[in-house]
């Protein structure tokens, strides 16, 4: 069904009201936006041009998501229910997401983490029908004429990626794209931003990943990777042309290799409405968990040391926002980075090293730190003694690294230790939760990267909460969208944790759980946005929402409504037919 076949109509709110048709006949099923499938009502069929092409009797969309059911739990592997959820989202998209919707836990774990990473490597062989848009060399000068292709759609969020970074599997080239979709999905799950104005984007700068070079199967563009001044122009003719086309969409860069994810969200900081979510959407995250242990605690930020085992983008996000956390809560910037440490595969990270550009700022001087001169003592443990760590934070995917002896020498440091071994997946986090658990005396406060069962203690079953970047970016997105404001600044990550952490209850606490659990991820995403839009008012950047004509102000109960009202669902909107003119 092409552009000029149909348009959306908003309510006051900027929230799709109907979808008018301009063009009547059997292409209203060809398009995964307007396709019902068998739920198209007898009159509806009628007035739609459509009578006689679907079986007489209508099934309604709950007893559609019962059928998609069976037909999911028929597939054999998650592969393959990812392969068919994506085949059902390019043939009725809010039928897909009110599938997803169904069993958020579960169907999350198929369309993001952990299942999207096969889907990423299998790409060019499940290839079924395009999602999103690919810019390579060869077409970066005409992005401008290609993104306006989209305008139909009224984009407000595109998530896009260079293919480099891939959470645990490295450079995927073309694949990239499917944990753009994915994570778009989760925008539309979470912050109720409709699938209609989210673009995935690739990047394809080539690929350094011998195997996809050398297969047939490979769709990518087959050059190794450029870099350089080269790269840096490729990424500049895209911003320049994304700007130009989507003024007030926001732009999540997505899994960029380390030094490249820092320079790329740092050019764009003023110039683009954007934010890096491996960096700035992990750092809050887990700024959250600790948030939420500091309550259990009874203690301050400020009285914490913390220990970063993993010094990439998602570690160094951290860092970063545990930095801006402690400067709010009232101490200098030079005594909030002297309670951070960070630690590589080189050992602490500290000034007499040659280092990227990105770490430089936590590292530490040798001199001040006398411990750190005996090379054989600069490792994990004789950290958390000599610093006193009482925050460790594990990034590293070093599976098994947070031993027993470590997490014992916290216990020396503090009556409940805050371990979060945050590695993805689960063969390859810092330490089990169990075992943490048991070595603490079930003392430790504990949140994890990778979903895991609960662990009993003391005759109880307590939940593992999740540091899962999805309680954070769609209610990013969601309040940047709401408030109108023109950049992302690092205060929204900070007002954007405490969120989080005030939808772990009261009960939950008592148990040392840090995380709200999955199912309260809408409630979460309308509370994370509430939030950075006071934040964005309070830092005086906020302006009327060029998607809404409600008139709002700083208002916690207007911004409420806004937020409220802006929200899809998965359900059937009305299809009017239109003369067009």
């Amino acid at each position: 069904m092409s552009e000029d076949s149909y348009s959306f109509e908003y309510d006051e709110y900027g929230n799709t009201k109907k979808i008018l048709i301009h063009k009547t006949g059997i292409s209203i099923q060809g398009s995964n936006f307007t396709n019902k499938g068998s739920a198209f009502e007898v009159k509806e069929r009628e007035s739609l041009g459509i009578d006689g092409t679907l079986p007489p009797t209508p099934r309604s969309l709950k007893s559609q998501v019962a059928n998609s059911l069976i037909k999911v739990e028929s597939k054999p592997d998650d592969i393959e229910r990812y392969i068919h959820i994506l085949s059902l989202f390019n043939r009725n998209v809010t039928l897909a997401h009110a599938l997803i919707r169904s069993d958020i836990e579960k169907f999350m774990s198929i369309i993001y983490t952990p299942t999207v990473g096969l889907a990423v490597q299998k790409y060019s062989t499940i290839f079924r029908r395009a999602n999103g848009l690919h810019f390579y060399p060869g077409n970066i000068d005409k992005a401008e004429e290609i993104l306006k292709r989209y305008v139909h759609q009224d984009i407000r969020v595109a998530v896009v990626t260079d293919n480099q970074g891939i959470l645990g599997i490295g450079d995927q080239g073309a694949g990239g794209i499917s944990i753009c979709l994915g994570k778009l999905m989760l925008y539309t799950q979470g912050a109720g931003i409709a699938p209609w104005h989210c673009l995935p984007i690739s990047l394809d700068v080539g690929t350094d990943n011998k195997e996809l070079l050398e297969s047939d199967e490979y769709l990518g563009w087959r050059h190794h990777r450029i870099s350089g001044s080269e790269y840096v122009k490729f990424i500049q003719r895209f911003a320049k042309a994304f700007k130009s086309v989507f003024p007030n969409a926001l732009c999540q860069w997505e899994d960029f290799s380390k030094q490249n994810a820092f320079a790329v969200r740092d050019a764009y900081l003023h110039d683009l409405i954007s934010f890096n979510d491996d960096i700035q959407g992990t750092g809050s995250v887990t700024l959250a968990a600790i948030l939420t242990a500091m309550k259990i605690k009874k203690e301050e930020l400020k009285q914490q040391v913390f220990l970063v085992h993993g010094a990439g983008a998602g570690g160094i996000g951290i860092a970063e926002q545990i930095e801006v956390a402690l400067v709010e809560s009232g101490i200098s910037l030079a005594e909030a980075r002297k309670r951070i440490f960070t630690l590589d595969s080189g050992g602490v990270v500290s000034s007499d090293r040659k280092l990227e550009p990105y770490k430089a700022k936590f590292a530490k001087n040798p001199v001040e730190m006398p411990w750190l001169e005996d090379i054989d003592r600069n490792y994990l443990l004789e950290v958390v003694k000599n610093a006193k760590i009482t925050v460790l934070i594990g990034t590293s995917g070093q599976a098994g690294c947070f031993t027993q002896e470590i997490v014992e020498a916290m216990c020396e440091n503090t009556e409940r230790p805050v371990v979060l071994p945050l590695s993805n997946p689960t063969s390859m986090t810092e330490a089990l939760p169990t075992d943490i658990y048991k070595w603490t005396d079930g003392q430790a406060l504990v949140a994890t990267g990778s979903p895991f069962e609960p662990v009993e203690q003391n005759g109880k079953k307590i939940r593992i909460g999740q540091c899962n970047n999805v309680f954070v970016f769609p209610g990013v997105g969601l309040g940047v969208l709401a408030c109108g404001t023109r950049e992302v600044l690092p205060t929204f990550f900070t007002a954007a944790a405490h969120a989080v952490s005030e939808q772990v209850t009261k009960e939950e606490m008592k148990k040392g759980v840090l995380m709200p659990p999955v199912e309260k991820l809408n409630k979460v995403s309308k509370a994370v946005a509430v939030a950075v839009g006071l934040a964005a008012f309070k830092e005086g950047v906020s302006r009327p929402c060029a998607f809404s004509r409600f008139q709002h102000d700083n208002d916690e109960k207007k911004l409420k409504k806004l937020v409220n009202n802006m929200f899809w669902k998965p359900l059937y909107l009305p299809l009017v037919p239109v003369d067009k003119k």
